[in-house]
């Protein structure tokens, strides 16, 4: 008897279920709808739905809800500091079974070898990981140095990759709206496959443009009138809630009867203390429901939907033949898991995982981290002719605001002024030796003394620090050069906190227990000196970006995004 004769035979009751998990209220995602009954398990799979079956191993979820596992549409996994063993042994135990990831920070660092490292690292776990194809690597040719480069002959490698679903994230929207040959050809070598939009306040007959290119989705909306027009034109809403980027409160109402089928959540970015602390698709659908949505509905959004979306026929349902990735929970208000099970083998419990990660070999991420040398006086912005606007930082957004400030001039340079909320924001390039040191100004942290930096810098990854006076933001850099990577804190030209993250800048080797713990202590000396924001290092990351609207700082210098240029 082969697989699918025996999945039949179980299926029909004719031969006993591997598992059964007995009396559970079934959370049907395809009706919006419950029932009670068992869950039958053949290997993998899913034999039975409802009803009463036998099995070799029966596990009794009688009072409780058995779900689907629940899938994460789009996730920047490196933004959680962990490797993907790490990562797994911290999601799967919350009810994440499946990610869909593109993974270009890592690849913006190292490259497809960088990928080919993560990925197989991913295979030992029982978290399924599926890739999407950077297509923005760097996210920009002419504001940014990055480590790597991928063009359109990569893409189509990576295509061929058996984890690979489609396209990731199309960041250069302006240029597909200037109608540029190479990001065309990046998207026409996935046609038939989805294709991830990223078009923050694209709207209008740039919006048309945008989608006449072929991207399917978008995760970067942070407005509602934007959110409802994006539907109307048929794209797939992204709706995200993660460390620094809170829109799900602001986008829910956009989820209707009429929209439903095809929003879906995403984290997009949350670190590993907010994995810990908070959850990770859990905390999602917490807080949806809190706010009103239909549970049965939140759950559709966090497994059907975006299993619909990158064509996972057999994923995000609990039906017959689907994968058996499953999660039981003791209601549809707190969706606490108590049991996960992934293809069909029991992999958590009570919020604790049942596997241990797998030694895998990462020292080939190391060693990264090759700025040309600086010191104090290469942050120093001269005050004759600087008239460039700084990032103005909105709390639960990743978008920036243009903010005109009057600058503090002391021996003719520009300097912070934290008095006034105005602190010097640095990006230094660490891939390539160039020497190249953006200086810019931010308006937002709070932070009345100190520095704080991080080489988690969306999306090339250079040195980014963010302070009161030019000896701190020093002391900040060199540590993490110093590190290979990481975050770190200082004081009075003292480092007073750090976490080292050596594989590619990225990432850590450690367990997500000392990661975390590590990650508190920076946090909490960034809200000594007086920062205000609840995630300072994730919204740090996002301040070289220069995709996101409407000021940010590369290690080339102030971008406008609106007009796609270095303006000081």
């Amino acid at each position: 008897m082969n697989n699918t004769q025996r999945l039949i035979a179980v299926a029909r009751g004719h031969e006993p279920a591997d598992v059964v998990l007995r009396g559970g209220v079934i959370v049907n995602v395809f009706t919006e709808s419950i029932e009670e009954g068992d869950v039958a398990l053949c290997g993998d799979r899913i034999a039975g739905v409802g009803g009463s079956y036998d099995g070799r191993e029966v596990v009794d979820v009688r009072g409780r809800y058995v779900l689907p596992g629940y899938i994460d549409g789009h996730v920047h996994v490196e933004s959680s500091y962990l490797s993907m063993s790490q990562y797994a042994r911290t999601v799967v135990p919350r009810g994440t079974t499946t990610v869909v990831s593109d993974l270009h920070e890592m690849a913006n660092v190292a490259g497809l070898p960088g990928l080919r490292v993560l990925l197989r690292e991913s295979r030992r776990t029982p978290l399924e990981v599926f890739l999407q194809a950077p297509s923005c690597v760097p996210c920009t040719d002419h504001l940014e140095t990055s480590g790597a480069r991928l063009g359109p002959a990569e893409i189509r490698q990576l295509l061929r990759w058996r984890q690979t679903l489609g396209l990731g994230e199309m960041m250069n929207f302006p240029g597909i709206l200037a109608a540029d040959a190479q990001a065309l050809s990046k998207v026409a070598a996935a046609a038939g496959r989805p294709r991830d939009g990223h078009a923050p306040w694209v709207t209008g007959h740039d919006l048309n443009g945008y989608l006449a290119a072929g991207l399917a989705s978008d995760h970067e909306c942070t407005r509602l009138e934007e959110a409802n027009e994006k539907l109307a034109r048929g794209m797939w809403l992204m709706v995200r809630e993660g460390s620094a980027e809170k829109n799900l409160e602001d986008l829910l109402p956009a989820v209707t009867d009429a929209t439903a089928s095809r929003c879906m959540f995403v984290v997009d970015d949350r670190t590993c203390r907010d994995l810990v602390t908070d959850g990770d698709m859990d905390a999602i659908l917490r807080k949806a429901v809190r706010l009103g949505m239909d549970p049965l509905r939140a759950v559709r959004l966090a497994t059907l939907n975006p299993a619909t979306y990158f064509g996972l026929r057999d994923h995000g349902a609990l039906a017959p033949g689907y994968v058996a990735n499953i999660v039981v929970v003791d209601d549809l208000k707190g969706f606490q898991a108590r049991a996960v099970f992934a293809q069909g083998r029991r992999v958590a419990e009570d919020g604790k995982a049942l596997f241990e990660p797998r030694p895998f070999d990462l020292s080939s991420l190391t060693g990264t981290m090759r700025p040309r040398p600086f010191d104090e006086r290469s942050f120093a912005v001269p005050a004759e002719g600087w008239q460039a606007p700084a990032v103005g930082v909105i709390p639960g957004q990743i978008v920036t605001e243009r903010r005109v400030v009057q600058p503090r001039v002391v021996n003719g340079c520009v300097e912070a002024d934290p008095e006034h909320d105005v602190l010097k924001l640095v990006v230094i390039e660490r891939h390539k030796g160039t020497g190249n040191i953006g200086r810019g100004f931010a308006v937002g942290f709070g932070m009345r003394q100190g520095a704080i930096g991080t080489s988690v810098a969306h999306d090339s990854h250079n040195i980014v620090v963010v302070g009161a006076d030019d000896r701190d933001i020093n002391a900040v850099a060199q540590e993490i050069a110093r590190m290979g990577g990481g975050l770190a804190a200082a004081n009075g030209g003292s480092v007073q906190a750090r976490l080292p993250l050596p594989l590619g800048g990225l990432l850590s080797p450690e367990p997500v227990e000392t990661v975390a713990k590590q990650l508190q202590p920076l946090e909490d000396a960034a809200t000594a000196w007086g920062c205000t924001l609840p995630a300072p290092f994730a919204a740090l990351s996002f301040l070289a970006l220069p995709v996101i609207p409407q000021v940010r700082v590369t290690d080339m210098g102030v971008v406008d995004v609106e007009a796609f240029a270095v303006v000081g």
